[in-house]
């Protein structure tokens, strides 16, 4: 795994003819124009975990609180930005770097970014937290494998059990939960909405957003 992480570290171009222009309007300005703090929410889980579906509670709950967000869906991406990628070991380290420079890139104009991707490997996360920084906020969306199994919304466990998809999660390419996350979420325990109102509770404790106005 770390030759890999090292490949796709080196991959990136280096040359002195490239150089890093700084932008007229400055991050601090942007923040204070959106009213809160940036970070990068990114939820990580097993493929049926409730990764897309608490994200997506998520933010439309920041949405309706007049927040700047945007949310990365791994299925999405992979319609497009990664959509030459494949699920090989190397194939999913690349995708994990290229979420990581998007969200970075999201963050410094000042939004709250959510992603949600399997992301199974312990490497890959910390690849990504390194490139994000103190704004990263792990959100482990913890759901027993066999409860997946049970929802499976796509038929891809059935698929992967019958030998029809290479290298799935959980199945025949390993999954490593995160040791300490800064939010654990135990789906079997929570509606969507208590899981949601976690996420937020996390967000206010951290002041990257502000707490909700009782009326």
């Amino acid at each position: 795994m770390t030759n890999v992480l090292n490949s796709a570290i080196s991959s990136t171009v280096n040359s002195n003819n490239i150089v890093w222009h700084k932008t007229a309007v400055a991050h601090a300005e942007r923040r204070a124009m959106h009213g809160h703090n940036p970070c990068v929410l990114w939820y990580t889980g097993l493929s049926g975990s409730g990764k897309s579906t608490i994200a997506n509670a998520v933010d439309r709950l920041l949405f309706e609180r007049g927040c700047h967000t945007y949310l990365l869906d791994g299925d999405n991406v992979r319609h497009g930005l990664n959509r030459d990628l494949g699920f090989d070991t190397a194939s999913r380290v690349e995708n994990i770097r290229r979420i990581s420079e998007v969200s970075r890139l999201m963050l410094d104009a000042g939004l709250i970014v959510g992603t949600a991707f399997i992301s199974p490997f312990l490497a890959d996360r910390a690849l990504a937290r390194s490139l994000i920084g103190d704004n990263f906020i792990e959100v482990f969306i913890d759901t027993p494998l066999a409860e997946c199994e049970k929802r499976d919304p796509k038929g891809l466990y059935q698929k992967a059990r019958a030998g029809d998809i290479k290298h799935f999660t959980g199945i025949s390419s390993p999954y490593e939960a995160p040791p300490a996350p800064e939010v654990h979420i135990r789906t079997t325990e929570l509606s969507i909405a208590e899981a949601a109102a976690l996420v937020l509770n996390a967000l206010e404790l951290r002041q990257i957003i502000a707490p909700a106005q009782t009326e």
